[in-house]
């Protein structure tokens, strides 16, 4: 079995900003993001996988989990193998997948989940009106029905968001997802910079990182020499019996 990828998940509801926040990291170097949306886009509907996805979505079906991984999976492995994507220099910035618990376990043989940043949105209504001007925006009509959306929420509360019952709490991290995209972006930067430095080299230099909160990077105090100690230990003891002098006047 190869090597799990080390792994930060996006999560969050409909609207958040999962998608957005990904392609900024993915930018950077030593973040490779990758959305469920885009391995069903560039998927080989030729092949035998993309025959069975063919079966389900032309006939309006939900993809099986199973199937849904074993894509993700082989799109993973694709660009690895075409250095698009190198394990052992990038973390890998998911967003879209799991979607539901079951899919989580399946993902388990791929990956190390080191990190979930939780978008959240404390106002939803906020978030359908910004659904809802999104899809507008982008001409897609039948997005910006408000029980379209809704539904999208419903889906979400009773599929996804049970997915984060399956980590542990001290990897989840929340970051309010309703301010700017810059201020979102930074506030998830201080979560997944440490993360990045930890478990790989620099980027671009190839040299090993040491964040600032990390015990290498606390500076060590200074430790006498041993000619400069023993000095000090014979002053120490010249001195002891002139004061001993002084206190009998």
């Amino acid at each position: 079995m190869r090597q799990k990828y080390q792994t930060i998940l996006l999560f969050g509801a409909p609207g958040a900003g999962k998608g957005t926040q990904g392609k900024i990291l993915g930018q950077i170097p030593g973040f490779y993001h990758l959305s469920c949306g885009e391995v069903f886009r560039t998927l080989d509907t030729t092949s035998k996988l993309g025959k069975t996805f063919m079966t389900y979505s032309s006939k309006g079906l939900l993809v099986p989990d199973d199937v849904t991984v074993e894509m993700w999976e082989q799109n993973m492995h694709a660009r690895t193998v075409l250095s698009d994507y190198k394990p052992h220099v990038d973390l890998l910035v998911l967003d879209g997948i799991p979607r539901n618990v079951n899919q989580s376990r399946l993902l388990t043989r791929y990956v190390d989940v080191l990190a979930i940043i939780h978008l959240v949105c404390p106002d939803k209504e906020e978030m359908i009106k910004r659904l809802r001007r999104r899809a507008l925006k982008e001409n897609r009509i039948d997005d910006a029905k408000e029980e379209v959306i809704r539904k999208r929420w419903e889906v979400y509360e009773a599929e996804t968001y049970p997915v984060l019952k399956r980590y542990p709490a001290k990897l989840i991290h929340e970051v309010d997802a309703t301010g700017s995209p810059a201020g979102v972006l930074q506030h998830i930067l201080e979560q997944v910079v440490p993360i990045q430095e930890t478990h790989f080299t620099n980027p671009i230099t190839g040299e090993q990182v040491t964040h600032e909160s990390s015990p290498a990077a606390k500076p060590r105090r200074k430790r006498k020499s041993k000619s400069k100690a023993k000095a000090g230990g014979r002053a120490a003891k010249s001195n002891g019996p002139k004061m001993r002098v002084e206190a009998r006047f």
